[in-house]
């Protein structure tokens, strides 16, 4: 989409209060819906794992489903009150999500209160949960090409931070061997009020809604404070490189740079960047990397944006035949233009378009908005939701150029290549 004027979309009205054992509670009311959205989002992620056990984050999201101490399935009871529910880990956090009709939001806040206050440990609940996450490992970083790329690349990039494994977890050996006595350390340490936000968005009326939280989620414990010690990541002065040789489709390249954290105010221009190289059919990569040159089936970029300084990748699935040293090349020629070459205001302003479009347009489910009230509020501002312009709005080609610059250095580069084999090794 091509605008004169990016699009401004409403501001997000919501009521943010804290319990007394430290819940935060962030209410949104939305009377355009029948519906109402619960989130539930624990600050613990795989950042917070211990290197010699990973993979707890993402193990916990599945035991969050197998039962608490009242509710033996999780599951059927939001079915029978004609909703749906997931759940998503990433380096950052857990988050737990529920959508039904609004009349029967007390039965999620039952539901989340349950499993927040008294969530159902035993030893056939853990080894049913530890078989599920192996198969899941092995199916989607060990069976599936390209599959260990995270655990190859991050391991590469990060040297003292905790994002240096993915966040399934380092091996499947830190489940496997995982015992009772240590998910029930995890889940003391972060599962508790004071280290998660509930944001209720939809047809809620404030009042009553504050008094349902009250009644069922006031009384659990707040659990013990705790400072997580993340070792902060240092500096990256020199280029990295890794070689496989796999049993993959075609050749492959995965370049990693290091960039900055989710809150910096350069965030929004790595994302920018991100835009003009690789979203959409007028972008760089596409209209000069795969139109023009017979090189490559794919090529892609994007950030990860985490909490702490994260990456930023570029990834290029090869055609057929093809030789990594000239798709490389090609790549650089890219990052380079951006470094020594001012974007043009036309291209610039209709990425912003396109970025501010897709954010207020994003905005309308009333999911959407509960999942991102609850992020920002972890950032440290809910009130940032309704500001997710203003990081792009201002930016100007020098601020790309600038960035660019600092990014794209080959000493803050690790790169990951696959090489096809027949046999894989």
């Amino acid at each position: 989409m091509s605008l004169d004027h990016p699009v401004s979309g409403a501001m997000i009205a919501f009521e943010k209060y804290n319990l007394d054992n430290g819940l935060t509670v962030i209410l949104h009311k939305d009377t355009s819906t029948p519906l109402v959205a619960v989130n539930v989002l624990y600050k613990v992620g795989s950042r917070n794992e211990s290197s010699h056990k990973t993979g707890f984050a993402h193990l916990f999201e599945h035991l969050m489903f197998g039962g608490s101490e009242n509710i033996p399935d999780f599951d059927t009871p939001i079915q029978e009150a004609g909703g749906d529910n997931n759940a998503f880990t990433n380096n950052d956090l857990t988050n737990f999500y529920d959508i039904v009709p609004a009349e029967n939001l007390e039965t999620v806040l039952w539901l989340e209160s349950d499993r927040m206050l008294q969530l159902k440990f035993d030893q056939r609940s853990l080894d049913i949960q530890k078989k599920v996450v192996v198969e899941e490992f092995k199916e989607t970083s060990i069976n599936k090409p390209y599959g260990d790329f995270w655990h190859e690349l991050s391991d590469m990039a990060f040297k003292k931070h905790s994002y240096r494994w993915p966040t399934i977890g380092m091996k499947t050996e830190h489940i496997e061997d995982a015992e009772l006595d240590d998910v029930k350390e995890f889940f003391k340490k972060h599962y508790r009020p004071s280290n998660a936000i509930l944001v209720i968005s939809g047809k809620i009326e404030i009042p009553h809604t504050k008094s349902l939280v009250e009644k069922w989620f006031g009384t659990i414990p707040s659990g013990e404070n705790y400072s997580s010690q993340i070792e902060a990541e240092p500096r990256q002065e020199a280029f990295r490189q890794k070689q496989l040789h796999r049993n993959v489709p075609a050749n492959a390249l995965y370049m990693a740079f290091h960039m900055p954290e989710r809150k910096h105010k350069d965030f929004g221009v790595c994302d920018l960047i991100s835009d003009i190289l690789a979203s959409g059919r007028s972008c760089r990569f596409y209209q000069k990397l795969i139109r023009k040159n017979n090189v490559f089936s794919n090529i892609d970029a994007y950030l990860t944006g985490s909490m702490d300084p994260g990456l930023f990748i570029v990834e290029a699935r090869l055609l057929d035949g093809q030789d990594i040293d000239k798709a490389r090349k090609l790549i650089w020629v890219e990052l380079d233009m951006l470094k020594n070459e001012l974007v043009s205001n036309e291209e610039l302003q209709k990425v912003k378009n396109s970025l501010i479009s897709s954010i207020c347009y994003s905005e309308v489910s009333i999911l959407h908005k509960a999942i991102n009230l609850a992020y920002f509020e972890m950032l440290g501002d809910a009130g940032l939701i309704n500001r997710q312009e203003d990081e792009y709005k201002d930016l100007v080609a020098d601020d790309i150029q600038r960035v660019a610059r600092e990014m794209f250095a080959e000493a803050n580069c690790s790169e990951l290549v696959y090489i096809k084999t027949e046999s894989g090794s």
